[in-house]
């Protein structure tokens, strides 16, 4: 339960935090009136609200957030079982890691590259995420059939299954983010396309991959062992 009330805290902090410097809580009605404004803060008040689409993902990753902290908070109550046995890890996870990782910084090069309406580095940076997220899929199920070819089936014990099942959750919530990003990577290449109009799309898929990249290193930590030490020390400076 206090892992949950963690998890759920810090996507709480990160969505005000966010929401905090997209202009939601300025006061128009302040703005109005005979008081001439210098041009820059004419131009901050012209600026376009926030899209609706954007507070959308937003609540969409507090649901997930809640989602993987729900999980993963019944991962460490069944961990105290008796029939839990401990699986390896595969070395193959290392890799996907940092595919991720990579296909996380692709994105938030296309995604400055989109601002600045460079066209012709906003292609292959959407080019080199998508491939990069893609090789994250492949590489997890191929991790998935090493563990299967090792005798560590799905059904065998509750560890097992609980790593199936948070792998393949997050690999889902991967594969709906590519269809996102395979769209606009098309539309990037389409010959009439105008920067300005892709930038919200890459904007989206980037704070997407980002979200994802850290639900994963979590996931990971939580299966080699690491977040395990990090609650038992939690717990010994608490007590």
């Amino acid at each position: 339960m206090n892992v949950t009330l963690i998890f759920l805290a810090a996507i709480g902090a990160i969505i005000i935090w966010w929401l905090s410097g997209q202009r939601l809580t300025s006061k128009p009605w302040l703005e109005t009136g005979s008081v001439q404004l210098p041009a820059h803060d004419d131009a901050r008040r012209q600026q376009s609200p926030v899209p609706a689409v954007k507070i959308g993902l937003f609540v969409f990753l507090g649901v997930v957030g809640a989602l993987f902290s729900l999980a993963v908070s019944a991962y460490f109550m069944r961990m105290a079982s008796a029939d839990w046995w401990g699986m390896p890890i595969p070395r193959l996870l290392w890799v996907n890691t940092a595919a991720l990782a990579l296909s996380s910084v692709a994105l938030q090069w296309a995604r400055r590259e989109a601002r600045h309406g460079r066209m012709e580095s906003l292609r292959p940076a959407l080019v080199a995420g998508l491939a990069l997220a893609v090789f994250f899929l492949v590489g997890q199920i191929q991790a998935w059939r090493e563990l299967d070819a090792a005798g560590y089936v799905l059904a065998d014990n509750p560890a097992n299954s609980f790593f199936y099942m948070l792998t393949g959750l997050h690999g889902l919530h991967i594969l709906g983010g590519l269809a996102v990003l395979s769209h606009t990577t098309v539309r990037a290449f389409s010959a009439d396309v105008q920067p300005e109009r892709l930038r919200l799309s890459v904007d989206l898929s980037a704070i997407y991959s980002h979200f994802m990249l850290a639900v994963w290193l979590l996931l990971f930590a939580l299966f080699a062992g690491w977040a395990n030490d990090f609650v038992d020390l939690c717990r010994t400076l608490l007590n």
